[in-house]
């Protein structure tokens, strides 16, 4: 139930910054929006970190969103795993 629980929420965290990076192609978009405002405020706390780091190729264009998603499924890929052996040894102590 735990690792179902953390496997929606970063499921769900990307479809966020997913949505995020087709929005920004919308000229004119209201970013004061309460929902809008939600979100980008959820998504850009983790994608500045890599916007820091990765420079926009040819001045335009933005890949740092790309990494972000892969960083992300690596980093919930190694929590499952985690998860995963400490639930099995302590099933094995039980």
């Amino acid at each position: 139930m735990i690792i179902s629980a953390i496997n929606t929420f970063f499921q769900i965290y990307m479809w966020m910054i997913l949505i995020r990076c087709f929005l920004t192609w919308i000229p004119n978009l209201n970013w004061d929006n309460p929902i809008l405002f939600g979100l980008r405020s959820a998504t850009d706390v983790y994608l500045d970190l890599f916007k820091k780091i990765i420079p926009p190729i040819g001045g335009f264009l933005d890949i740092s969103p790309i990494v972000a998603v892969f960083a992300l499924v690596f980093i919930q890929a190694g929590i499952i795993i985690m998860l995963q052996l400490v639930f099995r040894a302590i099933g094995t102590l039980l």
